[in-house]
């Protein structure tokens, strides 16, 4: 625990000390990658308004409504500290020249897969990056209050990465610190409004997605979705994160993994991997990926890699049952 405390004891002397602090995460941005980026930067401007605190990469426009990213330039990580936060290995960062920064801190909650930077913080055990960022200042400025801004950006992160607490990684103390994030005004109602709310197209192709599910041995399901598909549905590629969670609905499913086409590559695949009870993360790391336990991605190039990821699945929920009996 020491050790732990002067790692985050140097850490915030390293964001105190810098004048020009630049915050990543991966690419692909989900409500915990933006709201703890833009949590974070929100966080260190109300400690050191005379800090030039920018959020590099590219926005997600579903996401907008938490806010928005930085123009970032090349001139601008000379002298400056780099922050990467909820992205496990390097080549999913988002946003360039995080390498000519002065230093870098990587701040995570994933299996370490690519130990980077010269600060790292991760706790795999946390629901999510935005709980890792909450506990680490909750410890190192116990007195603080937050604004109401940094919080909600904060609990939207926890409540994207656990999907709205229904997920097996929502612990007892990420209900601790979001109580504690209650304290400062967040309006619960509103949040989650946006995380429910769908457009008429994004429904239909929500119907869509359930008619398109495939069932196989062992409590396996999968959807395969085409670019063609989002473009018949008049909707974007991200509005698959809508549905990843619905095969996972299905009685007697155990993991399910979703498709999705990449835009240029017409053999190329995206795999949602989700588990509501064997551990996939392995399964990810066979084919390009990784991630957690119960949620993971990978990369699939062809038919044969869809067909073999799928059988793994398989394979894992058997062993997953026989030892459960």
């Amino acid at each position: 625990m020491q050790l732990e405390a002067k790692v985050r004891e140097e850490i915030f002397e390293a964001i105190q000390s810098f004048q020009t602090i630049i915050i990543h995460r991966h690419q692909r941005p989900d409500p915990d990658a933006i709201g703890s980026q833009l949590g974070l930067k929100s966080f260190i401007k109300e400690l050191y308004p005379e800090k030039n605190v920018l959020a590099a990469g590219t926005m997600s426009e579903g996401l907008t409504w938490m806010g928005q990213m930085d123009s970032v330039e090349l001139a601008d990580y000379q002298n400056a500290l780099a922050i990467v936060l909820d992205t496990a290995n390097q080549p999913r960062i988002d946003g360039e020249w995080y390498q000519e920064a002065s230093k870098l801190i990587k701040i995570d909650h994933h299996l370490i897969v690519d130990s980077y930077g010269d600060w790292q913080w991760v706790d795999e055990s946390a629901s999510s990056c935005a709980e890792v960022l909450c506990q680490m200042i909750f410890d190192q400025f116990p007195q603080l209050n937050l604004t109401k801004e940094v919080a909600e950006l904060f609990y939207a992160g926890i409540v994207g990465d656990t999907g709205r607490f229904q997920f097996s990684n929502t612990r007892s103390e990420t209900f601790e610190v979001v109580s504690r994030l209650m304290h400062y005004g967040i309006d619960l109602a509103a949040i989650n409004q946006r995380f429910n709310e769908l457009t008429k197209e994004e429904l239909d192709f929500m119907a869509f997605v359930m008619g398109r599910i495939v069932l196989h041995p062992a409590g396996v399901a999968s959807v395969l979705l085409n670019q063609s598909d989002f473009t018949d549905f008049g909707v974007k590629e991200e509005a698959s994160n809508q549905i990843t969670h619905i095969p996972g609905r299905i009685k007697g499913v155990l993991s399910w993994v979703i498709f999705i086409q990449q835009a240029g590559h017409n053999g190329n695949y995206r795999a949602r991997i989700r588990s509501k009870g064997p551990s996939i993360n392995e399964v990810a790391m066979h084919f390009d990926g990784g991630g957690h336990a119960m949620a993971s991605g990978a990369k699939v190039a062809d038919l044969a890699d869809r067909q073999a990821l799928i059988q793994e699945l398989i394979q894992t929920n058997r062993d997953y049952l026989a030892q459960s009996n």
